[in-house]
């Protein structure tokens, strides 16, 4: 028989213990998986650095400018995802003998079944997170004029810059009310117009009211739901410091509240034919439960929903030995996340 690349050739003369039964067979152990949840968590930080002429903020627009750097972190938005991990405590033996027409086997790299006389399609990796193209920071001096950059102190440059901040403005309050000396010809020349202004404006203003600079990075953290343990901490978050470990108490913690709904998907049915037929060799497949995720704040605030079948929340189902005798053969798929059948095909052997 020809094995797939999945197969060690060494464990076809390995002898192991069949779940359920103590008669050793000759035969490839695998797993079941057990599912896990993938979260990508996007996190916006926004960084203020106090501006040259901070300490004029009050006098000339009466409001105060920062005066220290300051930093901030707020999650705005989680996505998620289901993954499976090798489930050490389902462990089973496919029988590699001449009585089973098992022809190929393909298993993930840690050892979960996913396929039988048949190749699984790979699981693709989630979209890779790609933040938006930052614009070219504004540089203040671009926009000074030269009385302003030869200002000898800092209170005659607050004076120079808050008048030209107000010419700006009453520049854009002329264009309005179509007063301006040169008025544009069209709708876009307007446009362009006050975009020029808003720009020489925000420039400016920096000086007084500082330079913000926000970021936005993804971060991807699992865990495994349990039922024994329902209101996990799945990671914990600060507004100053932005997305800590579950067990670093710097950040207040972020729950995953799990119901389980005690529902799990039926089997793929077995023809009648082979259902009646009897045979010693049992193939155990997960029939997973279904779970639904709420992750929320210590206050309740929700932060995202997520529903997935999960294999610990569900039950193990033994498929007749049948399936793989003298008289069929057969192809099955099973989902690499939730080790569910996805796909079984059944045709007789001449």
């Amino acid at each position: 028989m020809k094995i797939l690349s999945t197969i060690l050739l060494s464990a076809l003369a390995a002898t192991s213990a069949m779940a359920g039964g103590d008669k050793p067979i000759d035969g490839l152990s695998y797993s079941l998986p057990k599912t896990a949840v993938r979260m990508q968590v996007l996190v916006e930080k926004t960084v203020t650095e106090p501006g040259q002429l901070a300490g004029f903020s009050q006098l000339y627009f009466g409001k105060a400018g920062v005066s220290t750097r300051q930093t901030a972190y707020r999650i705005v938005g989680v996505s998620f995802s289901s993954e499976g991990r090798a489930d050490a405590d389902r462990q089973y033996t496919i029988a590699i003998d001449k009585k089973h027409s098992v022809l190929s086997v393909d298993c993930a790299p840690d050892g979960s079944l996913l396929a039988i006389n048949t190749k699984a399609q790979r699981a693709k990796a989630p979209a890779a997170f790609v933040p938006s193209p930052r614009k070219a920071p504004l540089n203040p001096r671009d926009y000074m004029s030269q009385d302003i950059l030869s200002a000898g102190n800092l209170p005659k440059m607050a004076q120079l810059v808050a008048q030209e901040i107000y010419d700006i403005r009453d520049s854009r309050s002329q264009l309005s009310r179509g007063e301006a000396d040169f008025m544009p010809k069209d709708g876009e020349q307007l446009r362009l117009m006050y975009s020029q202004l808003a720009t020489q404006e925000a420039a400016l203003m920096q000086l007084f009211q500082g330079k913000t600079t926000v970021d936005t990075t993804a971060t991807v953290l699992s865990f495994v739901p349990t039922k024994e343990n329902l209101r996990p901490v799945v990671f914990r978050f600060s507004k100053s410091f932005g997305l800590c470990a579950a067990d670093d108490y710097s950040g207040d913690p972020v729950y995953a509240n799990i119901e389980d709904t005690e529902s799990s998907k039926p089997l793929p049915e077995t023809p009648a034919e082979v259902a009646k037929m009897k045979d010693g060799f049992n193939l155990g497949v997960a029939r997973p439960g279904h779970i639904r995720i709420t992750l929320a704040t210590a206050e309740g605030k929700p932060l995202g929903y997520y529903e997935t079948d999960a294999a610990q929340f569900g039950t193990v189902e033994m498929l007749n030995g049948a399936l793989f005798g003298k008289k069929f053969t057969s192809n099955i798929i099973l989902d690499p996340a939730t080790g569910g059948v996805v796909e079984l095909k059944t045709e007789p052997l001449d």
